[in-house]
C-alpha cells in the first residue's frame, strides 16, 4: 500500500520554546483561544453518534479485555468517557454505522485490520471527540483520521468544504489526497487538493460547493483567504485536521503557527472539531491542546519520540566527509536492496552527492527545493515505479511522504534533532514491513550523538555504552543545533580546492624551470 506537560516526562532531545505570558494567555495564542460563544460546554448527548448504545454495551461488556487490548498494542490514552478500541474494521459498520463503501475500501486497500493508532483514534473521532494523537511514522495515522472524518460527513452536501486537512508539505498533501480519494470511492464524497493558486474564481463559492473535503498546505490556503473578494469560504468546516503538528505549530512569523491562527479564525463554525496528529511529541503542542480543545482525548502508541521497532538502526563512524563518501560507496558495493532514501542537510550538498554518484553506475536522482514542482513530481513518480534506485533528498521529504517498500534509509548527514531523525528513518519500516537505517557521523556530530543514541536505545536497538555516557547538551545548545547546520567540507572524492591550487602552482614553477 502506497502509501504530559510535565518537564519530568520530556524525552531526550526535546526542548520547550519559552513563551511570555500576557494576562494568563500564552503570547501569540490569542487567536487560538476557543471562542466563548463556541459550543465547548459539556454536550455529550449531542456529540454521541447514532450507535452510542452499541458502543456502550461493548465498553461495559468486558472492561478488563479493553485494558488488556490497549496494553497489548502499547496504546496509552488519556481522557474521560473513552470509547473502546476498534478490534476489526467490521465494527465500523456493525457498531458505528459507517458507510459500507468506506469499510470495503479499507479492505480493498490492503488493510486486514486496524493498526494500534487506528484502533483508538477512529472510535474517538467517530464519537465527535477532539483528539491529540502521537504514533510512530508508518503506523497508519492518515487512515486514522480520514476514515472517521469521511464517515462523519455522511452524504455529499452542497454546503461547501466541511472538512479541512492541513499538512506542512505539498508532497504530503498530495499523498493524503490520493488516500482520501481511495477511501471515499462509492460514497459520493469529493475531495479537492489545492495545486495552483490563481487570482480568479477557481476556488469561489460555486466551485467549493462541489467538494466536501479540502486538503492543502497552510501557505496556499492563506493566499486564498487574503484575496479580496474572498475566493474561499471555510464557514461550513466541521473538521479541522492538522497532520505533522509538531512542524505546523512552530513559532515565528515565518513559521506555520501564525498561519494556523489565521486559518482557524476563518473556520468559525460553532460545531468545529479539531484533530491533531504527529509522529513526534512536543510539550508545546500538548499544552495548547489541553488548554484549547474541550474534552480532548490524548492517544499515544508506543514510547513517545521513538521509532518503529521493525527498523534495524545502525550508527557508523566515518571519520571525515571523504570517509562518509567512501563508506556509502562501500555500502553500495556490498549490495544494498533498493529503493534507498539518502538524507543530506542542504540542497547544495544534495547536488554535490548527486554529482558524485551519477557516474557510479546506479540509478540515482535528487529532489530539493530548487527543483520545480513538475520536476519533483516526475522524480517521485520514477522512484515509485522503480526507475530510480537511490533518491537523495533534504528533510523536505522527511515529513510523511510514503513510498512503497523503502528498504534502506541512509542519513548521510547527521540529523540535527531527535525529531528530524525519527521522521527521516520513518520512511522505512512502514505498514509492518522490516527496514534498515544507517546513520553516518563524524567528530563534528559528537554534540548531538547522545540524543540520537538515546532514541535508538528507547526503540530497542543496541547502542555502544560510551555514546549514552556522553555529556548531555544543554537546552540552549540543542536549540542552536536545531536551527543551524554544521559547516562541512564539500562532498568530493578529490582533494580540497585549496590544496589542488597549491599543487598546480608548484607544477607551473617546475615547468618554467
Amino acid at each position: 500500500m502506497m502509501w504530559r506537560d510535565d518537564l519530568k516526562n520530556l524525552e531526550v532531545g526535546m526542548w520547550i520554546t519559552p513563551h511570555r505570558r500576557n494576562n494568563g494567555v500564552t503570547q501569540g495564542d490569542e487567536v487560538f483561544k476557543v471562542k466563548k460563544e463556541e459550543s465547548t460546554s459539556d454536550e455529550s448527548d449531542v456529540e454521541e453518534v447514532t450507535h452510542l448504545q452499541s458502543v456502550k454495551v461493548k465498553a461495559e461488556a468486558n472492561p478488563e479485555h479493553i485494558v488488556g487490548l490497549r496494553k497489548k498494542n502499547n496504546i496509552t490514552v488519556k481522557g474521560k468517557n473513552l470509547p473502546p478500541p476498534l478490534e476489526s474494521f467490521g465494527e465500523l459498520a456493525s457498531v458505528y454505522g459507517v458507510d459500507e463503501n468506506i469499510v470495503n475500501n479499507l479492505k480493498s486497500a490492503g488493510y486486514d485490520g486496524p493498526t494500534p493508532i487506528q484502533m483508538q483514534a477512529i472510535p474517538a473521532l467517530l464519537k465527535g471527540r477532539q483528539v491529540l494523537a502521537c504514533a510512530p511514522t508508518g503506523s497508519g495515522k492518515t487512515v486514522a483520521f480520514l476514515a472517521p472524518v469521511l464517515a462523519s460527513l455522511g452524504k455529499p452536501s452542497r454546503k461547501g468544504f466541511r472538512a479541512l486537512i492541513l499538512s506542512p508539505t505539498r508532497e504530503l498533501a498530495k499523498q493524503i489526497f490520493r488516500e482520501c480519494t481511495l477511501l471515499s470511492a462509492g460514497t459520493g464524497l469529493k475531495a479537492n487538493y489545492i495545486t495552483k493558486v490563481r487570482q480568479d474564481d477557481t476556488y469561489g463559492t460555486k466551485f467549493s460547493s462541489k467538494f466536501d473535503v479540502l486538503i492543502s498546505t497552510p501557505n496556499r490556503l492563506i493566499h486564498l483567504l487574503r484575496l479580496k473578494p474572498d475566493l474561499i469560504n471555510l464557514q461550513s468546516v466541521e473538521w479541522l485536521v492538522v497532520d505533522e503538528s509538531d512542524k505546523l505549530f512552530e513559532a515565528g512569523t515565518r513559521g506555520f503557527r501564525d498561519q494556523l491562527a489565521e486559518i482557524y479564525k476563518a473556520c468559525d463554525n460553532e460545531n468545529l472539531k479539531r484533530a491533531i496528529f504527529s509522529a513526534t511529541y512536543t510539550v508545546h503542542v500538548a499544552r495548547w491542546c489541553r488548554k484549547n480543545l474541550k474534552k480532548v482525548v490524548e492517544i499515544a502508541v508506543g514510547h513517545r519520540n521513538t521509532t518503529v521497532d521493525k527498523v534495524e538502526q545502525e550508527l557508523v563512524y566515518a571519520g571525515s566527509e571523504q570517509g562518509k563518501l567512501h563508506a556509502f560507496r562501500d555500502l553500495i558495493r556490498k549490495g544494498m536492496s533498493p529503493p534507498v532514501l539518502v538524507f543530506v542537510q542542504s540542497k547544495d550538498r544534495a547536488k554535490q552527492l548527486f554529482d558524485e554518484l551519477i557516474y557510479d553506475g546506479i540509478n540515482v536522482d535528487v529532489i530539493h527545493s530548487d527543483r520545480t514542482q513538475h520536476q519533483r513530481d516526475n522524480v517521485v513518480r520514477a522512484f515509485r515505479e522503480g526507475k530510480i534506485w537511490v533518491l537523495i533528498c533534504t528533510d523536505i521529504m522527511g515529513r510523511g511522504v510514503d513510498f512503497v517498500g523503502i528498504k534502506l534509509v541512509v542519513n548521510y548527514d547527521f540529523p540535527n534533532s531527535a525529531i528530524s531523525y525519527i521522521h527521516r528513518i520513518g520512511r522505512t519500516g512502514r505498514a509492518g514491513m522490516a527496514g534498515r537505517a544507517v546513520t553516518y557521523f563524524t567528530d563534528e556530530d559528537k554534540p548531538a550523538l547522545r540524543t540520537i543514541a538515546r532514541v535508538m536505545k528507547d526503540s530497542g536497538c543496541p547502542v555502544p555504552e560510551y555514546m549514552l555516557s556522553l555529556k548531555k547538551t544543554s537546552k540552549r545548545d540543542r536549540l542552536k543545533m536545531e536551527n543551524t547546520v554544521p559547516d562541512r567540507e564539500d562532498i568530493s572524492t578529490g582533494a580540497p580546492k585549496l590544496k589542488r591550487f597549491k599543487t598546480n602552482q608548484k607544477l607551473k614553477k617546475k615547468s618554467v624551470q
